[in-house]
């Protein structure tokens, strides 16, 4: 490997959750930074970097020093004059949770605004990750530089992971989005994909065929399904591992980013894939029972450790 350090790719957006009334909770949250929380916390003797573009406006700077607060750092991620976070609200049906996005002009989509940049982040880690997401929220050729800082840094030696987590909202029409997942699936050493997102953008019939489909491409694939079991491909063998029920869940908000988070912390520790399924089970379980995307790190390590 590279390196010893962690990177995760993307946008980190102000969260909106907890309504009591009209008064809401506010924090930071987002795909790739939900997973970088838990792979952190999983993986704390890492350093730890979040990849993004920034404004210059006191949202931005709190996210910056909550990041430091809590050991991650940002690296050379371009700080862009007049800019600022996106924003995002959590509405709650029970535990079920939709989302309202005010994102349009965020900063993170000129996370590749400096290529140069965006591949000195990229150096000398061990694990470098990005999500659909990522891609989504970029152009065509700041998309294209990404995927060539992608690709340049696990030429060096770095461990690449990817979850396609596919929203139609964020992309112009779905050939799109499958051209860039597809893209980014060929500079990918483990893939994470969910089966309903690749059912509604590939139309698979079943978690089989995501992994099948995927595994002709990526040499690691693990198909997360909520409640039911995960499914890993490697080798061209298929195995499932169970995922744990909770009887009552507060906020499913993150659960298939930590799960990816504790995932990849195994995997980096040595764990076999059945193993590191099993454990990110636990974690995925463990914040669900949590309010928001972002479970106390105490919390995601007893879940890790059993």
């Amino acid at each position: 490997m590279a390196g010893t350090g962690v990177a995760s790719i993307g946008e980190c957006m102000l969260e909106l959750s907890g309504q009591t009334g009209p008064n809401w909770r506010m924090g930071f949250a987002g795909d790739t930074f939900n997973t970088l929380w838990a792979l952190h916390a999983l993986s704390a003797e890492r350093p730890a970097t979040y990849v993004s573009a920034f404004g210059d406006d006191p949202f931005s700077q709190g996210q910056i020093d909550f990041f430091a607060e809590n050991g991650i750092g940002i690296g050379s991620s371009p700080l862009i004059a007049g800019a600022r976070p996106g924003l995002y609200a959590i509405t709650l049906t029970g535990a079920e949770r939709s989302f309202t996005y005010w994102r349009g002009d965020a900063a993170a989509r000129q996370l590749a605004s400096d290529p140069a940049a965006l591949s000195k982040n990229l150096e000398n880690q061990a694990l470098v990750y990005f999500s659909g997401i990522t891609l989504a929220i970029l152009d065509e050729a700041s998309r294209a530089a990404l995927l060539a800082a992608v690709a340049k840094a696990r030429s060096a030696g770095s461990l690449v992971a990817f979850d396609p987590n596919y929203r139609p909202r964020l992309w112009r029409n779905r050939e799109d989005a499958k051209a860039a997942i597809v893209e980014a699936l060929a500079v990918t050493d483990i893939a994470l994909p969910t089966f309903p997102d690749e059912q509604m953008l590939f139309e698979d019939a079943t978690p089989q065929v995501t992994a099948k489909r995927i595994g002709q491409i990526v040499g690691e694939v693990v198909v997360k399904n909520g409640e039911a079991p995960a499914l890993i491909a490697q080798a061209g063998t298929l195995r499932e591992v169970p995922a744990i029920h909770v009887a009552a869940p507060a906020d499913t908000t993150g659960a298939g980013d930590s799960f990816n988070g504790g995932y990849l912390a195994a995997r980096l520790a040595g764990h076999d894939p059945l193993e590191a399924a099993r454990r990110a089970h636990r974690v995925a379980a463990a914040v669900v029972q949590v309010r928001g995307a972002l479970a106390p790190f105490e919390t995601l390590r007893a879940a890790f450790a059993g």
